[in-house]
């Protein structure tokens, strides 16, 4: 069985790889447990002065995998709320804010829900032009979470991420240049190339003056996503509880428009 996460050191920059193609690099139990592995990996390293975050085939990342297990709490060795449920899968994903280094999230491709989360707590965002990007809770029928909702408008604006969250609608890669969300926007199969064309570049550069800008930055904005997830996540496990999230769901998977009702 190939490993959920792929972790390598090349020229002074950790790449972080998410590795479950066939399952759209969504998040699940076995790739949180081995993220963690490599942060703490990221942690160790002496040398490390900029990090890139990728996914492997044509996905960046679909967002959460609300598998059994999951739901379930199990993993966590003791009765968890519904919200707490919530809060352990996007906490490991949210602590990239206390990871010194930049991070870049090579946004290879469609990066959906907490995807999008994912990838908006990285300090730079590479697109494929032909790539979708969004946040498409409410068209499930559900509050968003991992604090897409309070890193969005700090991104690109109010107005701009109001749209984009009240229709769940999906943006291209182009797009999300034109309106910043992006940095870039690069033809297919070269996210990876330009993140670390970045990274080299950031590398060279003198490593604690980079590490304290990028504390200044992020002080100076009052940046606190964990705070934004922690009441989205409360949001977002009563609407998974209602009727237009099941609704929301069965369309998805039903490839229709879904129905909803208001319960």
């Amino acid at each position: 069985m190939s490993e959920a996460i792929l972790y390598e050191v090349v020229d002074k920059v950790a790449k972080i790889t998410f590795n479950r193609p066939e399952d759209r690099n969504s998040m699940n139990l076995e790739m949180l447990t081995q993220f963690n592995k490599s942060i703490e990996s990221v942690k160790n390293e002496n040398d490390v002065r900029c990090m890139i975050i990728s996914g492997s085939g044509s996905t960046f990342s679909s967002g959460a995998h609300f598998d059994d297990n999951f739901n379930a709490g199990t993993h966590t060795g003791k009765e968890r709320l519904p919200h707490e449920i919530f809060l352990d899968l996007y906490k490991s994903f949210l602590d990239l804010q206390k990871i010194e280094i930049p991070i870049i999230a090579a946004m290879n491709g469609h990066a959906i829900g907490g995807g999008l989360g994912l990838a908006l707590i990285c300090d730079i965002r590479i697109a494929c032009k032909t790539a979708k990007y969004g946040a498409n809770f409410a068209r499930l029928g559900i509050h968003s979470g991992m604090g897409v909702s309070y890193m969005l408008p700090r991104l690109i604006g109010i107005s701009k991420a109001n749209e984009m969250l009240y229709t769940g609608r999906l943006i291209s890669g182009e797009k999300a240049e034109q309106i910043g969300l992006a940095s870039y926007a690069m033809d297919a199969g070269q996210t990876g190339e330009k993140a670390m064309e970045l990274a080299k570049e950031i590398a060279t550069c003198a490593p604690v003056a980079v590490r304290m800008m990028k504390r200044s930055i992020y002080r100076n904005l009052d940046w606190d996503p964990m705070k934004g997830a922690e009441y989205e996540s409360h949001c977002q496990s009563r609407t998974f509880e209602m009727e237009d999230a099941k609704e929301g769901i069965a369309a998805l998977l039903e490839k229709r428009q879904p129905i909803f009702i208001g319960k």
